[in-house]
């Protein structure tokens, strides 16, 4: 028993000198085996395994498929576009644990751009090269505004999402996206149209119900017009009422007698012309 019980005590010695409690030990095997990916051979596999990765919450290791991606073809444009969605989620994720955020070393500016923006960029590049080929694809123009969007070029994904919209008019996520970036560029009034059509297409759709709120919200403000002046210029008589009445006064007016009015000179009858006295001074 006293043999057992010695054993025992070296077994957890062991342990502890080797790796830690056992809770860390279960985290960092965890954390690795998040990151260890399958190798793949085909770009479209890489692709569907990095979506599956991020809406499983698996960042580190959607990064890491999403790259094998873009190395099988670098013209996949929605790898690019999700490999920036999961480096803007790793970044978020630093920041709420006070890590100093990555930056690339590839960046010549002043102010070194994140691997989001990067990889945001590297999509609008592969967007647009695949739409010159096929200028029908909503979807294409559709993931180009939201790449946009993160890059905060609104005005580029409005754009985009128009020309989506028209393509594909009854797509309800098409109208909301339109919809929302209206109200970030204050264009509440253009706004409130395609949100009401993403409503009619899906009445459930929660967040062209809020917006939709917003830009009647905005719309109202901008049409607003204070009461102070409203008073102000009720009290105030308009142009036209004060120049018909100036116009009546003067038509009523009785005209001065002819014996006032200022002689004409007259010629003399000899056709001589007649001189006027000099008035004294």
């Amino acid at each position: 028993m006293r043999l057992l019980l010695v054993f025992i005590g070296l077994a957890a010695l062991l342990a502890v000198g080797c790796g830690g409690s056992p809770a860390a030990n279960n985290a960092d095997a965890s954390n690795a085996n998040s990151a260890q990916v399958e190798t793949f051979t085909d770009a479209n596999l890489a692709l569907a395994e990095g979506n599956r990765l991020l809406d499983e919450n698996q960042t580190q290791a959607a990064i890491n498929v999403l790259k094998q991606a873009i190395q099988l073809n670098p013209d996949l444009a929605e790898a690019h576009f999700k490999l920036g969605i999961a480096y803007d989620l790793r970044e978020m994720q630093n920041e709420r644990e006070g890590v100093v955020g990555e930056a690339s070393t590839n960046s010549k500016d002043a102010r070194k751009k994140t691997n989001a923006e990067i990889s945001f960029e590297n999509a609008v590049i592969a967007y647009k090269k695949w739409i010159d080929s096929n200028p029908k694809d909503d979807a294409a123009h559709f993931y180009l505004g939201r790449t946009y969007a993160k890059l905060t070029k609104d005005d580029e994904a409005e754009e985009s999402f128009s020309e989506a919209v028209k393509l594909k008019p009854d797509d309800t996520e098409y109208q909301t996206e339109l919809g929302a970036i209206l109200i970030k560029l204050a264009l509440y009034r253009e706004a409130i149209a395609p949100l009401k059509k993403a409503i009619e297409l899906d009445p459930a759709n929660g967040r062209a119900i809020d917006l939709l709120e917003d830009a009647e919200a905005g719309r109202r403000r901008v049409d607003y017009v204070s009461p102070k002046n409203t008073n102000q210029n009720a009290n105030k008589p308009s142009n036209t009422n004060a120049n018909s009445a100036m116009n009546s006064n003067s038509n009523s007016a009785p005209k001065p007698p002819e014996a006032n009015a200022k002689p004409k000179p007259t010629e003399p009858k000899d056709g001589r012309p007649r001189m006027i006295a000099n008035k004294p001074r």
